[in-house]
């Protein structure tokens, strides 16, 4: 993130002050001991610094002689609007406004404190930097599990306690030069960003299996530090890659997170973690695995289709069904109206016969045109690949044949609009009234995002019902983790929970239909197992998650700013979980900086010979 974003609209109103500069005043005292400075909006001269950073409108300024209290911070960002003359190591005095200003927008994110200059004056040039701060073993230690000691608006709040508070650490280093030693990646680069631990991790919280590290409830991780591309160029990393030796910085914030923007490119030393692969399907299990597409259209790069359809032959060892997410339609990200999909299909599938893979078919309902979110004119989907050489059947019924269908076959040249139900029992199971259809399409809790498709397989005689989800996504309406409002809020949670009761209802109807009927729940519920909305379905409709069964440590199918958390799912009905199965996440997509999605595929293997 580029730090020309800097000056935006106050966010703070400043306290009322003398006309008159103030002067004599230092660094510390520009930033106080609090969120918000005890000078927003005063004027003030002569403030000095030396100079440790520069970027296109404005620089970083250190005092070179600290005070003692560890909760006041002794660097600051100068606002000059224009790139400024000032160099890294020249002595200065700053005369502005101190200002309070919310990098990005909105209201939740912090605010930076900065000085808007009116003039600033070169005392000498060459003055050698202030000793940077060392953030881990031998230096200062971040609280590795609380993220804000304090509820409600922290902006209003008393003093910094850097010791119990992460978000409180490292707003008194805001502004200072910090050092990193011998650095590992717990995240994959993103968006010009790795989230490291410093001192190869030493001291920090549960690790993942793989090197990355666990979100827990209660511990969000605070020790993870987020390093930004903004002043230096950062390498692409994986998960266990590192930084050896120390790296220096200036710690900043913006879009809610704390940022070390590095001054010099680090050094990598690559940590050569592996893809996963699935073991072997045995003969008489039933695979049935999720993979999520991210915005797959015909126009994408051949190599994102060969790495997807590795995913799912390598990685997955070609299940009997897939659950598919994020395929788009024949005209990708172009919004001209077109909603059919038949011809990115084409493409995967012929990507994954030329992997080695079997022949698959798909199954789907074309949604209205962007009205199931995503990106515009994508008309992103849920669907089905499943296999036609393994005894797989997929059972067909589709609306104009549907005696039970929420309006007159007639009244319905849209499939998009049509519902699955539960019908009555048939055979001693239940089944579907369509074959492949959506969920409640008209509830609201779908309104812009993807309905779930249900549909109805047949494997060597036993009749399964499969729901493919796609749940509402984290977006900007959360609040961050880092901001102002603490805990912070979750909107979009609340859209999940109400998704999370709409499929729960839907399979407790397949359940009343038949009481011991095989139901699978699977993909993207965009929620941790130990959440309101993926408990509101377990405990709703009686389902068994099956990552929740899984060793900590590798419990996670997606890592998001360095935190590793389980967000893909596949769930089982009564009588499946008790058959005897194998479930796993193949770790192959998140953990790495050049993958066409950010999260893992999953596969379940249920031994079920058959009638």
């Amino acid at each position: 993130m580029l730090a020309a974003a800097l000056a935006v609209p106050l966010a703070v109103p400043p306290a009322a002050h003398a006309a008159a500069p103030l002067a004599g005043r230092r660094i510390h005292d520009v930033q106080g001991a609090a969120h918000v400075s005890p000078l927003n909006g005063a004027a003030v001269a002569g403030v000095p610094g030396v100079v440790t950073a520069v970027t296109g409108n404005g620089f970083w300024m250190q005092d070179p002689r600290p005070d003692r209290n560890p909760a006041t911070s002794e660097g600051v960002f100068v606002f000059t609007r224009t790139r400024p003359s000032a160099v890294p190591g020249d002595a200065v005095r700053v005369n502005g406004r101190v200002r309070e200003y919310r990098p990005g927008g909105g209201s939740a994110g912090l605010t930076r404190t900065e000085i808007d200059a009116t003039a600033t004056s070169v005392a000498a040039h060459g003055t050698a930097l202030p000793a940077p701060v060392v953030i881990g073993p031998g230096g200062r230690r971040p609280p590795t599990a609380v993220v804000s000691a304090r509820r409600g608006d922290v902006e209003k709040g008393g003093a910094l306690d850097p010791k119990r508070s992460g978000l409180d650490f490292y707003e008194s280093l805001e502004g200072m030069r910090v050092r990193i030693s011998d650095a590992v990646a717990v995240g994959p680069s993103r968006d010009g960003q790795v989230p490291v631990l410093p001192a190869n991790g030493a001291g920090a919280g549960t690790r993942t299996k793989r090197g990355g590290i666990l979100l827990r409830d209660g511990d969000a991780n605070p020790e993870r530090i987020v390093l930004d591309d903004a002043l230096a160029p950062l390498p692409a990393m994986n998960v266990g890659d590192r930084l050896p030796g120390a790296d220096d910085g200036v710690l900043d914030y913006s879009y809610g997170d704390f940022t070390l923007l590095l001054t010099a490119v680090p050094r990598r030393a690559d940590g050569g973690l592996p893809q996963e692969a699935a073991s072997p399907q045995r003969p008489g299990e039933l695979a049935v695995g999720t993979a999520g597409l991210a915005d797959l259209g015909p126009d994408s790069p051949p190599q994102r289709f060969r790495d997807l359809a590795g995913d799912i032959v390598r990685g997955l060892d070609s299940p009997d069904l897939v659950a598919v997410s994020g395929l788009q339609d024949n005209s990708g990200p172009h919004d001209d109206g077109t909603v059919a999909a038949d011809q990115t299909v084409a493409q995967l599938i012929t990507a994954i016969s030329e992997a080695g893979g079997p022949a698959y078919d798909w199954r789907s309902v074309n949604p209205r045109d962007g009205a199931d979110g995503g990106g515009k004119g994508g008309n992103s989907r849920i669907g089905f690949l499943f296999r036609t050489d393994r005894g797989l059947a997929f059972v067909d019924r589709p609306a104009a044949a549907d005696p039970l269908a929420d309006a007159p076959p007639a009244a319905q040249p849209d499939p998009s609009v049509t519902s699955a139900r539960a019908v009555r029992r048939a055979g001693g199971t239940a089944g579907l009234s369509l074959s492949p259809g959506r969920i409640a399409p008209r509830d609201t809790a779908w309104s812009g995002a993807r309905k779930p498709l249900a549909g109805e397989v047949v494997w060597r005689g036993r009749r399964i019902i499969v729901v493919a989800d796609d749940w509402y996504p984290r977006t900007g309406d959360d609040q961050p983790l880092f901001g102002r409002f603490q805990p912070p809020s979750s909107p979009t949670e609340w859209r999940r929970d109400a998704q999370a009761r709409v499929v729960a209802g839907f399979v407790k109807s397949v359940r009343a239909a038949g009481r011991k009927a095989d139901v699978i729940v699977t993909g993207g519920l965009n929620d941790r197992g130990t959440s309101l909305p993926v408990q509101a379905l377990t405990k709703g409709a009686g389902l068994a998650d099956l990552p929740a069964a899984l060793p900590a440590g590798d419990r996670y199918t997606a890592v998001t700013g360095g935190n590793s958390e389980d967000l893909d799912h596949i769930l089982l009905s009564p009588a499946l979980a008790k058959s005897k199965h194998r479930f796993d996440v193949v770790h192959r997509a998140s953990e790495f900086a050049a993958r066409a999605g950010d999260h893992d595929p999953t596969v379940v293997r249920i031994d079920l010979p058959g009638k």
